[in-house]
């Protein structure tokens, strides 16, 4: 029988800075979204205060004068670091895995007949704790819906030992019947509002519902195939969330733009983001869009926003070229005199790497093999030396006064309270007395 696994990390941005900070254990910790502006990540202990995701930062000491709360920047260089030690560790111990986000990997076992997977996932629970200090919840069963449901209650009830295993009729019926609806992978509060016009407050609720109801409904291939993964069946292909099929980079400024220059190396940054993240997962774009807008909250300014797409003749993830027409697409929508408060870039129309169909007319076929080498080599440059130790011109802001290299984050986010980087970066190694 097959069975699939959820490796969960807790409390994932907190637990990162933590690893570094041991005196913040069992302390409340917040992790702010990108320029400070507001909570995005809580420990357990900020959970049991009520402090809520998405609280404005300047709120905190309103709502709990007083309380000694430790606030840090996000640092996704770090999170994307640690986490990727956690998964080296599960490409070890599994025998096939897909990351599906930052914190979470699922693995299969296509033949788990002969694995006791209750003591394989407490096991591997204990040696990411001790290789890397982060804590994980395992989840295990007969799909990936269900391994979702396992992986909430091994967070939340300590009797399971970080590992819940669902692969009984008796326990799939209990383990829903105590899980909310709108918690439910591919459910959300969107559906869940409609399906509590009709009763459904469970994920076991939502079973029991008729699959012809569910398509005459919702119309939706995902709702049916997350109906059918509750009743026991086995239908979300593995490819399904393993590569995304478009990319998104953006940000809001820290302050406003109202210069196309300034505009433009903020959209290179994102737009080599997006490049950087389709090698990862071994993709090409074929179109590259860009959108920008006012502050819609400051309704004394004039206000603006637009889109635009510029579609490449061969797919691409070269930084060059994905650069190259972020470029070209933000000039066809910058109009003067607005201030501009955030932007962003997509690349759509995402397939694999391997094979590409080149442009017919294309007269250099050839400065593709060229580009490619070129981004292996710059790539490798900056997981050895730390991300940004080399970066288009187009990308750079300014010059770091501390390390003497370009610093494409300067004047570009706010990040007051952000921890260094001392896994990645040689000037942020944690030093002994």
């Amino acid at each position: 029988m097959t069975m699939y696994g959820i490796i969960d990390c807790d409390n994932c941005y907190v637990s990162c800075e933590r690893v570094f900070r041991p005196d913040l254990e069992g302390k409340p910790v917040v992790v702010l979204s990108n320029n400070d502006g507001c909570v995005v990540a809580r420990s357990n202990e900020a959970k049991a205060m009520g402090i809520k995701a998405g609280t404005p930062y300047f709120q905190l000491e309103q709502m709990f004068p007083g309380k000694k709360i430790a606030v840090f920047s996000s640092n996704y260089e770090l999170y994307g670091e640690m986490t990727g030690r956690v998964v080296d560790i599960i490409r070890s111990e599994a025998p096939s895995y897909f990351r599906y986000s930052i914190d979470e990997c699922f693995v299969k076992f296509p033949d788990a007949s002969n694995v006791n997977l209750k003591e394989w996932g407490e096991r591997l629970h204990k040696k990411i704790r001790q290789w890397v200090g982060m804590p994980v919840s395992i989840g295990i069963a007969p799909n990936k819906t269900l391994a979702k449901v396992a992986s909430h209650f091994a967070k939340k009830v300590a009797g399971y030992n970080h590992c819940c295993i669902i692969d009984t009729e008796e326990k799939r019926e209990k383990a829903l019947k105590l899980y909310p609806v709108e918690e439910v992978w591919g459910v959300g509060r969107r559906y869940a509002a409609r399906l509590a016009n009709v009763g459904v407050k469970t994920a076991y609720d939502f079973s029991a519902l008729h699959g012809d109801w569910i398509n005459a409904t919702f119309r939706n291939i995902t709702i049916w195939r997350t109906w059918a993964e509750l009743n026991g069946q086995d239908c979300v292909p593995d490819e399904e969330y393993a590569a995304k099929k478009s990319i998104c980079t953006s940000r809001s400024f820290n302050g406003m733009v109202d210069d196309l220059d300034t505009l433009s190396t903020h959209v290179s940054n994102y737009a080599a983001r997006c490049a950087e993240k389709l090698r990862v997962q071994h993709s090409v774009a074929a179109v590259v869009a860009v959108f920008a807008h006012t502050n819609f909250f400051r309704e004394d300014l004039p206000q603006y926003s637009n889109f635009a797409e510029i579609t490449i003749p061969t797919p691409s993830n070269s930084t060059v070229t994905i650069v190259k027409a972020a470029k070209e697409a933000l000039a066809t929508i910058f109009i003067p005199g607005y201030k501009y408060k955030k932007a962003g870039v997509i690349v759509m129309g995402v397939t694999p790497d391997m094979p590409v169909q080149h442009d017919l007319f294309d007269i250099a076929p050839e400065k593709y093999t060229r580009m490619r080498c070129l981004d292996e080599a710059i790539d490798r440059v900056n997981r050895i030396y730390g991300t940004e130790t080399v970066v288009l011109g187009a990308q750079q802001y300014n010059t770091n006064n501390e390390t003497g290299k370009a610093d494409v984050f300067a004047n570009a986010i706010r990040h007051d309270f952000r921890s260094g980087n001392p896994t990645t970066r040689w000037k942020d190694v944690i030093k002994l007395k």
